[in-house]
């Protein structure tokens, strides 16, 4: 789980994919305080990515989680 913005160079979605490197399955949640699309980038998120628009309950959070967890 990362958030979009970040301090000092990267942003969220650039962890994520340096993440992916080495673990091509890492599962990602990205948290955005706007538009999903800053995350998206070119228009869709790679498989076993997921956003979730601040402010957020923490059920939300919750089932977010439980979603990705399940794709297989």
């Amino acid at each position: 789980m990362t958030d979009v913005g970040l301090p000092g160079g990267m942003n969220g979605r650039q962890v994520a994919d340096a993440a992916r490197v080495s673990r091509l399955s890492l599962k990602l949640l990205h948290i955005a305080g706007y538009v999903e699309n800053a995350v998206v980038g070119n228009g869709h998120l790679d498989p076993g990515m997921a956003v979730l628009t601040k402010p957020f309950v923490m059920e939300a959070l919750a089932s977010r989680i439980r979603e990705l967890i399940a794709i297989s």
